[in-house]
């Protein structure tokens, strides 16, 4: 067995980078298993350091250069002196995780800096899959599965996610010079990329776009619960916990009339609590078996090429899913999170 590069505080450094940058990743890891929840961290602590190196760069392309370097290393066994590449580089080693899917994610970032426009939907998929759908995969992976058929939900959860948070966020985003909505749509409505970074103000035409936005994401989000059935029991609640979540934030922003520039879209405490116990009730039901055969979402089969391509050349074949259930154990796990949500959100209100 390959021997860990990175030390225990090796994956302290990553837990703290994670708590303080990425509080809400942080709390809702404690969703998932032990054997799960470290080398997410990990991964989601390289994902930071990266997004940030690009975002900071004067020169995007470069950085983009200097991070592929840094993941060759990782892929080589010698990373560089940070604590995230070396437990980045026990993660990818110890999941078989293909390099082609962590420098898709990096080519995201670097999209973003360089300000890409997308004139089509199918090109803000393309965009999406990259920055979250990747996450997806690799998450699906860290889990102990690699059927097609998951990967392909795990994917589209991610770019559901990237949706939920583009409808969140139009406003915010064009007061910093971006603009996710796809051109297409705008010019549909009347209205354009330049107006709406020269003045971000609320429309109706807007209101239908960011309304047409979430019920693209709302359609993902329906396929990738039969992803989540092919996971295993303990896994399952966290993933459903995020799903439940993140279409919550398109359906706030709604309930708003598709206001997310004037406001911002926010899903209350106690609102969370009830999806989170829904969430619990919803791994225990599982998914339509039909939903497991839907086509993958075109900007996404790379992803599942690219897995295809790695296993076969390894030889791996996918272990079959462990059939018990833990529900009981999880309910436990869960009632003390929510007592948590709780008490935070009394001491943000004192």
């Amino acid at each position: 067995m390959r021997a860990s590069l990175a030390s225990d505080a090796d994956r302290v450094a990553c837990r703290e980078l994670i708590r303080v940058g990425s509080k809400t990743f942080h709390a809702a890891s404690y969703l998932l298993p032990q054997r799960v929840r470290e080398p997410a961290l990990a991964l989601y602590a390289f994902c930071r350091e990266a997004d940030d190196a690009i975002d900071q760069s004067n020169d995007s392309q470069r950085a983009l250069v200097e991070l592929n370097e840094r993941l060759d290393r990782m892929y080589r066994g010698d990373p560089i002196d940070r604590a995230a590449d070396r437990a980045m580089a026990d993660v990818v080693a110890e999941f078989s995780i293909p390099q082609a899917i962590p420098a898709a994610l990096l080519e995201g970032f670097a999209w973003d800096a360089e300000g890409r426009q997308y004139r089509e939907f199918s090109e803000l998929q393309d965009y999406a899959v990259r920055v979250a759908g990747t996450v997806g995969v690799m998450m699906c992976l860290l889990m102990g599965v690699r059927a097609p058929r998951a990967l392909a939900r795990a994917a589209e959860l991610g770019i559901a996610m990237q949706l939920s948070n583009i409808a969140r966020d139009v406003g915010e985003d064009a007061r910093m010079g971006r603009v996710y909505l796809p051109q297409a749509w705008l010019v549909e409505m009347g209205s354009s990329r330049e107006a709406l970074l020269s003045t971000p103000t609320f429309s109706d035409a807007i209101g239908r776009i960011v309304d047409r936005l979430v019920s693209e994401a709302e359609s993902l989000y329906v396929r990738a619960a039969a992803g989540v059935a092919e996971l295993p029991p303990e896994c399952r609640p966290a993933i459903h916990a995020a799903r439940l979540m993140y279409a919550e934030i398109g359906r706030e922003v709604l309930r708003r009339s598709g206001d997310s520039i004037s406001q911002r879209a926010v899903v209350s405490g106690r609102r969370k609590a009830l999806l989170l116990a829904k969430a619990l009730s919803t791994a225990a039901m599982g998914a339509p078996n039909d939903q497991l055969t839907w086509p993958v979402t075109p900007s996404a089969v790379f992803l599942l090429d690219a897995v295809a391509e790695h296993d076969a050349a390894r030889g791996i074949v996918p272990d079959p899913l462990a059939a018990e259930s833990v529900l009981t154990r999880e309910l436990v796990r869960l009632l003390g999170v929510l007592e948590r949500i709780e008490l935070q959100e009394r001491a943000g209100q004192s």
